[in-house]
């Protein structure tokens, strides 16, 4: 066991560093590029109306919703939900936002493939996520007697490790088309626009150490799972 063990705690703690360094470093983004006002002195609602009218979508509606750094695209009531910085924010990390949370509109209205997998995840990952766990837990005590359910537990945590490879495309592909759209409609000047993507480049990498430390435990499991097979 100290030899899988071990291992597995070193990565897992660099991982946790890393990812605590990405969120450090977004919140550092988030207040320099809030500070920045942006040229054209358009809030965030009002750039996300008009790239989603320039884009030809018509059906979503675009709210304001409490917190900080709680801006998402619900697909399920086809909404742009955009934080209160964000929704009045006349700066550039306001329209960054803006418009990288209708690029995930545009995605739905365009029917890109990533978001209809992820989309469809969403039911089985609202299950795995709230047992597997236990499963994961009662599977280790009883595995002598019946090995199947430690199996069936880390396949849960797979599904969960799936979504979060799947959402890098989502991201990544709603970032660009943020960039490109703002970048078109000369929205952002040169120097906005590469603050733009310095802002929108540190959100991304959350995402991805978050696949990374998933990955990494489900290696984990499967590693012990199979240790305790020999």
């Amino acid at each position: 066991m100290l030899g899988i063990g071990m291992p597995y705690w070193i990565m897992i703690g660099s991982i946790m560093l890393v990812s605590w360094l990405v969120q450090w470093n977004l919140k550092r983004k988030f207040e320099k590029y809030t500070q920045i006002p942006l040229r054209s002195g358009m809030s965030g609602k009002e750039v996300a109306e008009k790239m989603l009218r320039e884009s030809g979508v018509q059906d979503v509606d675009i709210l304001s919703v409490q917190g900080r750094l709680t801006d998402h695209y619900n697909p399920m009531d086809k909404t742009v939900n955009l934080s209160p910085e964000v929704y009045s924010g006349r700066s550039v990390m306001a329209a960054a936002v803006a418009a990288h949370e209708c690029g995930h509109a545009i995605q739905h209205a365009k029917s890109y493939a990533f978001l209809g997998m992820r989309s469809k995840l969403v039911p089985i990952i609202s299950i795995s996520s709230k047992y597997m766990q236990w499963v994961i837990l009662i599977g280790f005590f009883v595995f002598s007697s019946f090995p199947a359910l430690l199996w069936i537990g880390i396949g849960m945590f797979a599904t969960t490790t799936l979504f979060s490879f799947v959402t890098l495309p989502v991201e990544f592909d709603a970032t660009n088309r943020a960039k490109a759209w703002l970048n078109d409609s000369n929205l952002t000047t040169s120097q906005e626009h590469a603050g733009v993507s310095d802002a929108l480049g540190a959100a991304a990498m959350t995402y991805v150490v978050a696949a990374l430390s998933s990955l990494a435990t489900l290696l984990y499991y499967i590693s012990l799972a199979l240790g305790r097979r020999d």
